[in-house]
């Protein structure tokens, strides 16, 4: 079963998140931010990473730096909905950094779930 770790500081979106990857048939761990993710990801050892951009302690694109110095050949799929400057900056930069895809909040069940099978696949 593949590991998935979830990494979302809104707590009521996190749960849906982890609820449709279960029901999808991943074995999915949650963090509410890079600390806790970092701190998991060593733990359990994911073969992906869902990761918002904009959170508390620890932004989105310096845990990705820090996951990938970490887990070198980990896939990571970054998601945001914008913030102050829109997810055009940040999502790009993210890809640019080592995430495989991303992802513009909202998004539907069905796009998530292919792109996820595209990381998986790469």
């Amino acid at each position: 079963m593949t590991k998935i770790l979830v990494i979302e500081d809104d707590s009521s979106f996190r749960k849906v998140l982890v609820r449709m990857l279960s029901r999808a048939g991943y074995e999915v761990d949650q963090a509410a931010n890079g600390n806790q993710a970092l701190e998991i990801c060593a733990r359990i050892q994911p073969e992906l990473v869902l990761t918002d951009m904009i959170m508390p302690d620890k932004e989105g694109l310096e845990t990705i730096q820090e996951l990938l110095e970490l887990c070198p050949n980990l896939k990571i799929i970054a998601m945001s909905g914008g913030g102050k400057f829109g997810p055009d900056s940040y999502l790009p930069l993210a890809e640019k950094l080592g995430a495989k895809a991303s992802l513009q909040k909202p998004f539907m069940r069905e796009e998530l779930l292919s792109t996820i099978e595209k990381v998986l696949q790469s």
